[in-house]
């Protein structure tokens, strides 16, 4: 499953919209799970097959159904058999016996589990098929609230009396982690695995998909068509889906296999540009893992109302709707390739080897979270892929979850195992594992683990086993460390050098609070007269210091050269060494740190030296790191030309809309026609960009164009538009912008408060002025902590106010003006 857990939708969302909620969980949540071991599931009886008939009522969201469930004891004789059926109407429970049903009696405790009891005892080599008429009704049932998904009732009908407007009728299941029982009576524990068929019964208007293959179609009249989906090779309870509704679905293939993708018709024509890199993806993870991709066929469903992110059900995966984007969307690069990398590489990871309990989440979903690294190398290369690190790193630091072990066998419920640990560290601990093995080592590895747990169960334990297997070496250090505690090294890194003895040193000390400390292999890089040398060293203690020979003072000592240690590190190095560490360091990380440390501290001697080298980075990320981090007061006639340069033809349309942004603060009449131009631009960013460009040098023009622009509108050119609507709003209208804008929520605040912004630049009331800046200035202490470039974008912002009331300045208002000019140049300080 792929949750958003990146930090800056991350702490937007908690820090705009949950911290009340979050407060009042803390304050009433017991510590009494810290004491439970939460132990892998005992297996009584496996299940063998699971056959379906189900059809559903739209009118009262049920679903009405009939199932033939062939069971066998694990090990030990059994006359007994529990089912986890959640909220049903139990109609009829029987034993099969050749064309005959017999009764069988049954408890059903707490509309939870099912007890039924069989017709005599059953030895390990005997099967028994069970049949059931039953009733789900999940809109009835509602499971505990959790971090992952708060209304895990399995079954969701989407506007099945088509009331909403606009909004499409669609049905489609979500099973994990145990919800698939709240639509079928099943074991619904990740260490069951069963074959299926499911008969869907549905209106014909609409398209079914489900596990596996479409193997049939019957009409039964004008309205209604049954399909059956058969899943000929065993998977897990969770991973059951359907998806039923008025889908286009576009066709690809791999080797001769299926892959399709289910979108609205408006978004069909879109459907190759979000989904169409997905043959290539199967063909690539195929190849790194030495695994064919296992399954029948590939398909990707778009739902609405979709409880998370996506959903790598066998098969058949789940994505939430925003991943619909329409053409001039795209131009803007396809921002959720990495859902789909996720969830394919699940069908590996997750679906054909399944984590054997919760504790262990992490074989499936810290697989899948590096997946993204893997395919970002291979397909846009080793800076994507770097930054895909380096992201993920800093929102698990930036997490505070560093309490947590990766494989934990204590928690509050199971759903809280969804987290920054599991994703985001766990993804970093693999690519560790990866440095340290060896690529050779690490995916023979991976191929072992897959080829001998196959359509079974893993854990971390195998997974360690596999390992050391494959490389001959110890590892229960490296597990111990971590997979099986918590935390992360916190480290200060201090360089130095003695022209005595022409020694350079380095002095690595561990500062982490806990009384432990991490045994660290890592690679020291030493430049010196245009030369790099590497020493592979251990830090393991809670001092380190290392020593290396120099007959000059270096250019540089680069801790880490690799950029794979998961930890937070502080480090003295100074403007010069990052200058040369952004010219010759070997990783996106390298270049990152440089960068950021000069934007940083942009005041010091030799920053923008960095910052403007930046500007002309072979990857695009830089160069927009860069242009965030400047104004146009910033650059000086060379770096003005640099700017143009890219604000008209950087292959990134992003990096376009962001020196677009720059010049518009020149409010230069020589950059009109590139604003007029922009503001059509087929990338929504560049056209809003443009258009709140444009607003500065001729708010009349920039007014003109909106009716057209407003016929399609969306992102940025959507916020743009407000932008320069809210310049023709007076103090009359304090009340609807001040209530639009208290009434956004999470990144929408973000992506939306300049045009409060542009609106307070007309308000000349005195305490409602004070009132909207210090709304602002809230939003920006709120997230500028976390995130230095907005605090910085927001101060501009308050300036741009400033120089507004400056221009509108008159012997008359002078002393209104000045009041609201000293108040703002109060909040910059």
């Amino acid at each position: 499953m792929k949750k958003n857990f990146y930090f800056s939708l991350f702490f937007v969302s908690i820090l705009i919209g949950g911290l009340h909620a979050s407060a009042q969980f803390k304050a009433t949540s017991s510590d009494a799970w810290k004491k439970l071991y939460r132990e892998t599931p005992e297996k009584v009886n496996d299940l063998v097959h699971t056959k379906l008939d189900v059809r559903f009522d739209y009118q009262k969201s049920y679903l009405y159904g009939k199932e033939w469930v062939t069971l066998k004891p694990h090990f030990y004789t059994v006359d007994t058999l529990v089912l986890d059926a959640k909220g049903m109407n139990i109609n009829e429970v029987a034993l099969v016996r050749g064309t005959t049903m017999v009764p069988l009696a049954y408890v059903y405790k707490d509309s939870m589990y099912l007890h039924i009891k069989l017709d005599r005892a059953y030895t390990r080599n005997e099967s028994y098929t069970i049949y059931l008429d039953y009733t789900a009704k999940p809109d009835e049932y509602r499971a505990n609230g959790s971090a992952a998904i708060r209304d895990a009732k399995g079954l969701y009908f989407i506007n099945p009396l088509g009331k909403v407007k606009d909004k499409p009728i669609e049905i489609w299941t979500q099973g994990e982690t145990e919800a698939s029982s709240v639509w079928f009576p099943t074991i619904d524990k990740p260490n069951q695995k069963t074959t299926a068929e499911i008969n869907m019964t549905v209106p014909s208007k609409y398209v079914t998909l489900s596990n596996g293959l479409l193997t049939a179609q019957k009409k039964i009249n004008d309205s209604t068509r049954i399909d059956t989906w058969k899943m000929n090779q065993p998977h897990s309870p969770y991973l059951f889906f359907m998806g039923v509704g008025d889908f286009t679905i576009v066709k690809d293939s791999y080797k001769g296999k299926e892959v399709s993708y289910y979108v609205e018709k408006d978004f069909a024509n879109a459907a190759r540009g979000i989904f169409g890199l997905t043959p290539e993806m199967i063909g690539f993870y195929s190849k790194i893992l030495g695994v064919e991709y296992p399954w029948d066929k590939y398909s990707q469903l778009v739902g609405r109302d979709y409880v998370s992110g996506a959903m790598e059900n066998t098969t058949a995966t789940l994505h939430s709707q925003f991943l619909q984007q329409n053409l001039r969307q795209l131009t803007d690069g396809n921002k959720y390739e990495d859902y789909i990398a996720h969830e394919l590489f699940h069908q590996w990871f997750g679906d054909l080897v399944t984590a054997e309990s919760w504790s262990n989440i992490t074989v499936n979903e810290s697989f899948a979270n590096y997946s993204e690294v893997l395919w970002d190398e291979y397909k846009w290369g080793k800076d994507a892929g770097g930054k895909r690190n380096y992201t993920d790193m800093e929102a698990y630091l930036q997490g505070r979850a560093d309490g947590k072990n990766l494989v934990r066998f204590n928690y509050r419920d199971k759903e809280d195992v969804f987290d920054l640990v599991s994703y985001q560290k766990g993804g970093r601990i693999l690519n560790m594992l990866r440095n340290f093995v060896g690529d050779s080592a690490f995916f023979k590895s991976l191929n072992l683990y897959l080829t001998r747990n196959k359509f079974q169960n893993g854990e971390a334990q195998q997974l360690r086993l596999i390992f050391e297997e494959v490389t001959g070496k110890d590892l229960n250090w490296f597990w111990n460390q971590w997979y099986y505690s918590n935390g992360h090294p916190k480290l200060d890194i201090k360089y130095s050098y003695d022209e005595a003895i022409k020694k350079a040193k380095v002095i690595v000390t561990q500062k982490q609070s806990e009384d432990k400390f991490f045994k660290l292999p890592v690679a020291i890089d030493v430049f010196a007269g245009g030369n790099k040398t590497r020493y592979n060293v251990w830090a393991e203690n809670k001092s380190d210091t290392f020593s290396f020979s120099a007959s000059s003072k270096p250019d540089l000592i680069n801790f880490d050269g690799d950029k794979v240690l998961l930890a937070e590190t502080e480090e003295n190095k100074t403007m010069l060494e990052y200058q040369y560490q952004y010219a010759h360091g070997d990783q996106y990380a390298d270049r990152k740190e440089a960068l950021e440390y000069a934007l940083e501290n942009k005041e010091q001697t030799d920053a923008k030296a960095i910052i403007f080298k930046a500007l002309s980075d072979p990857y695009y990320d830089l160069r927009n790191d860069a242009l965030k981090g400047l104004n146009y007061n910033d650059l000086g006639v060379p770096n003005i030309k640099v700017v143009e340069q890219i604000a008209k033809t950087d292959a990134k349309r992003l990096n376009r809309a962001a020196a677009i942004e720059i010049l518009a603060d020149a409010a230069n009449k020589n950059y009109m026609d590139l604003f007029t131009k922009g503001a059509t631009d087929s990338s929504y960013s560049v056209a809003g960009a443009s258009l709140a460009a444009l607003s500065v040098l001729d708010e009349a023009k920039a007014l003109a164009l909106l009716p057209e622009l407003k016929k399609d509108a969306k992102g940025k050119l959507s916020n743009a538009i407000k932008e320069v609507e809210a310049l023709t709003k007076t103090d009359a209208d304090f009340d609807e912008m001040t209530t639009a804008f208290n009434s956004a929520r999470g990144l929408e605040k973000i992506k939306q408060y300049k045009a409060y912004v542009n609106y307070l630049g007309n308000v000349e009331n005195a305490e409602n002025f004070e009132k909207g800046i210090d709304k602002i200035v809230a939003l920006r202490n709120m997230f500028g902590g976390f995130e230095p470039s907005f605090k910085a974008e927001v101060n501009q912002q308050l300036q741009k106010i400033m120089k507004k009331k400056q221009q509108k300045r008159t012997d008359a208002n002078a002393s209104v003006m000045d009041a609201q000019i000293a108040y703002i140049d109060s909040k910059l300080k």
